[in-house]
């Protein structure tokens, strides 16, 4: 699993013109999935999110995490952040799970930040086309790939 993470003032997702969710103060994070993701990817990328300590204390420095700040979370699927650019100018998403694995594991991974967090994670719909709206805080961007683990 891939993700990107923009620490955000608020963050929307609109499809077909209707609002599907909005958060204030807190994380949108773009989630990708492979064929070869699983459960130990959800449980480590989970407990890595809501303990990333990217929002600042009363001194200025960020040594808060998501729960310490009170914070929300969007989570946007995204298969284009397993596109690789080996070859060519095009793209290649050969390494993103087909919807018959991803969709599980998206929704897996949502409840579980959800339940981490003590509150439902908002989501966009997978597959759909989606204008994702943010206005970055700091801006603070964090990327964070399972694979790299050490």
């Amino acid at each position: 699993m891939r993700v990107v993470i923009q620490r955000v003032r608020e963050a929307s997702v609109t499809i077909d013109g209707r609002l599907k969710s909005a958060i204030g103060h807190g994380m949108l994070i773009l989630l990708g999935i492979e064929e070869a993701d699983g459960q130990a990817d959800i449980d480590w990328l989970v407990k890595k999110i809501v303990g990333l300590r990217i929002y600042d204390d009363e001194a200025g420095v960020m040594n808060r995490n998501i729960l310490d700040a009170g914070g929300q979370a969007l989570v946007v699927s995204q298969f284009t952040l397993m596109a690789s650019t080996k070859k060519g100018n095009r793209p290649s998403y050969i390494r993103a799970a087909r919807p018959e694995t991803a969709i599980p594991l998206y929704e897996a991974f949502c409840g579980a930040l959800g339940e981490a967090m003590g509150q439902p994670c908002l989501t966009g719909e997978f597959g759909a086309d989606m204008a994702v709206k943010l206005l970055n805080d700091g801006p603070v961007t964090i990327c964070i790939d399972t694979k790299n683990k050490e």
